[in-house]
Parts: structure tokens; C-alpha cells; sequence
């Protein structure tokens, strides 16, 4: 099994607004452009015009934190609406918390919670972690990063033994790439 997620959400931000959609920028980066509960790049889902402000604790059950940055989580539209108004005390603030202690995600990149995290196990459930989607968009995202650091550095490599050791990483990255789209043709 693989961590969830390779760099902890934290809130940065120390502005203020009137209108909690102001701040849909600054969670954007202090999120690192990335779903604070799938910790999905925001490029698979189209871009931060496309992901939501979620009120951690709801707006309807509690209109005191509407503005509160504190409250905020940047989320991908199927999260927060699946979470809709739910006011239950499993939640997991992605900021506060270390999902890597509750979630793990396997070969594939798909989520699953530890059987050990009560939280885990409902928010698997409610906020629907376990779609297909969530593990398509992190094994995708996981190529890309790979694929960007085996460019740049052939770029700039003139040794030609470690030139062959990137050689062979490609390949070896090439054959994920096939072996996970083998897996999405069978899964999916």
C-alpha cells in the first residue's frame, strides 16, 4: 500500500474577506492545487474554475464561520457535494490532520481507509473515496510527475552511465503507463 498523499494542505492565508469566494485563490495554493480530501490535482477536473470552497464545518449549521479561512477546504465538486450540508464530527480537517494515518491508496492509486480510523471509514463512505476517479487522476498524476523529473534530467545529464540509468527508469515508466492503462481497459 502507498501513502495518500506526499505534502500536507496547510493554511496560510491571513486575509480577510466578506465574501468567502475571495479566498478561493489563496486555498488553491495553500491546498497545493489539490483536493483537500482526494488530494487530486485541480488540471484533471478542469482547472480552480471547476473546484469548490467546502465549509468544513457547514455554512447552514454554523453561519459564524461563512468567512472564517479557517473553515475552508478547497475540494473537487464531487466531494462537496457529496458532503453537502452533513454536520457529523468523523470529518477529518485535511489541514489538521495526517490523512496518511487514516488513508492509504493501493497499486492503482485508489483510496481505502484503514479499518482502524471510524473517520476514515465514514468519510470513504459519504464523500464516495472509493470512485474510480480518485485512483485514475493520482496513478495519472503520479506518471506525469515521474515523466517531468526523467525529462529534465536527461536534459542536463552529459554522463552517459547515468544517462543509461535514466534510460532505463523511462522504460520502466513506460511500463506502468501500459500496465495501468491494461488495468483501466479490464477494471473499467
Amino acid at each position: 500500500m502507498l501513502p495518500f498523499r506526499r505534502k500536507q494542505p496547510q493554511r496560510t492565508y491571513k486575509g480577510k474577506h466578506n465574501d468567502y469566494k475571495k479566498y478561493k485563490e489563496p486555498l488553491s495554493k495553500d491546498f497545493n492545487e489539490r483536493c483537500g480530501y482526494t488530494d487530486c490535482h485541480q488540471s484533471f477536473f478542469g482547472g480552480r474554475r471547476n473546484f469548490h470552497i467546502d465549509h468544513f464545518k457547514a455554512k447552514v449549521h454554523y453561519p459564524e464561520l461563512e468567512k472564517e479561512y479557517s473553515n475552508l477546504v478547497y475540494s473537487c465538486s464531487y466531494v462537496n457535494i457529496a458532503k453537502g450540508d452533513d454536520d457529523n464530527d468523523l470529518y477529518l480537517d485535511p489541514c489538521n490532520v495526517d490523512f496518511n494515518i487514516h488513508f492509504e491508496r493501493d497499486k492503482y492509486g485508489n483510496i481505502n481507509p484503514l479499518t482502524t480510523s471510524k473517520e476514515a471509514i465514514y468519510m470513504h463512505n459519504k464523500l464516495k473515496l472509493y470512485l474510480k476517479r480518485y485512483g485514475i487522476t493520482w496513478a495519472l498524476d503520479t506518471l506525469f510527475e515521474k515523466w517531468l523529473i526523467i525529462r529534465e534530467k536527461l536534459d542536463e545529464i552529459e554522463d552517459e552511465s547515468v544517462k543509461s540509468e535514466l534510460t532505463i527508469l523511462k522504460k520502466d515508466l513506460a511500463d506502468e503507463f501500459v500496465e495501468y492503462f491494461h488495468y483501466l481497459r479490464k477494471e473499467l
